[in-house]
């Protein structure tokens, strides 16, 4: 089956806009919350803080027949001071037999007392999992600053990279692509922020790094063999060679994407807290990448092609002057 981007590109644009708008939509009304005032959720890196994750030991009788109640562990926060805290269950063994608490700076006494208060409220604590991370302040701005700056240099040098190679006007809907598939992975993770309280770190940065370089690799096989039928069949209609293009190079673009996703879904369901939602990140963005390349970079360089060449055809049309010369 040939598949035709071209004669649907219109619907490829407005489905990527309506997700595209949703997430902005969300990042605006995740700055306005109180609790966050940012575009999404930050973690422990960005903020700075406290984070400690506590998880009962189920090899003890009787330590885990009855699930976490929430709100006894507000009670026990709220009761030493820490009532602002961020407080989520987690799960362990297929039942939410974890909790992970991020809160503002805490001493080594502060912690052994939340620790030992909590173990007496909702079970006794396995010392192999828990785990307890202290970030400062300037770290995390530090982190957010670098990160974002990653992001701009990696954007700068894939511009002037797709430039060289090909010509101005694959580099700028290539970044138009990446772009795209940025907004999606950030919108997605606002909502996922607003919705299920779930942070963005350190690692969600590198993720969106990884998405700009798996995205932009896709586009670039698809557009070097664009540029090869053109230099073959140059009067060819760049429609027709646009979807040639997309559709000889359609299986590797899917099989790649695939054997990726696999791997990501592994990581995803069995790579524990830490590495779960970087995964999330990477199936978000490089399934977005993959229909990027096809549907948003591809269809997006016809239209443009496809205008120049109308303006082109426009002003090597003949002046009509018959008129002209009966009133003269």
């Amino acid at each position: 089956m040939k598949l035709s981007i071209n004669k649907s590109r219109s619907l490829w644009w407005a489905i990527s806009a309506a997700i595209i708008l949703a997430g902005i939509i969300s990042m605006v009304i995740s700055w306005q919350q109180p609790n966050i005032h940012a575009p999404l959720r930050p973690g422990l890196d960005f903020i700075g803080g406290t984070r400690l994750q506590f998880v009962r030991d189920c090899t003890k009788p009787g330590n885990c027949d009855k699930p976490i109640d929430i709100n006894a562990v507000r009670e026990v926060a709220k009761a030493q001071g820490l009532g602002d805290s961020s407080i989520q269950l987690i799960s362990e063994n297929g039942a939410e037999n974890g909790v992970l608490i991020r809160s503002k700076d805490l001493s080594v006494d502060q912690r052994t007392n939340l620790q030992n208060t909590l173990s007496q409220q909702i079970g006794a604590f396995d010392p192999q999992k828990n785990q307890i991370d202290s970030v400062g302040p300037t770290l995390g701005k530090e982190l957010l600053r670098s990160g974002i700056l990653a992001l701009i240099v990696s954007f700068i040098g894939i511009t002037i990279y797709m430039s060289f190679r090909f010509q101005l006007d694959y580099a700028v809907f290539a970044i138009v692509a990446l772009l795209h598939d940025i907004l999606i992975t950030v919108g997605a993770f606002s909502i996922l922020g607003l919705v299920a309280g779930i942070e963005v770190d350190s690692l969600f940065i590198v993720a969106l790094l990884t998405i700009t370089g798996f995205s932009v690799n896709d586009t670039v096989v698809i557009y070097d063999r664009i540029r090869e039928t053109i230099k073959i069949n140059p009067e060819r209609p760049i429609a027709e060679i646009v979807d040639d293009a997309v559709n000889q190079t359609l299986t590797r673009s899917i099989n790649t994407t695939l054997t990726v996703l696999l791997t990501l879904s592994a990581i995803f369901l069995f790579g524990g807290e830490t590495l779960r939602y970087f995964a999330l990140a990477l199936i978000i963005g490089f399934t977005m990448g993959a229909y990027s390349s096809i549907f948003i970079a591809s269809t997006l360089l016809t239209w443009w092609r496809e205008r120049g060449q109308s303006q082109m055809v426009e002003s090597l049309e003949p002046i009509d002057t018959s008129t002209s010369s009966q009133d003269s």
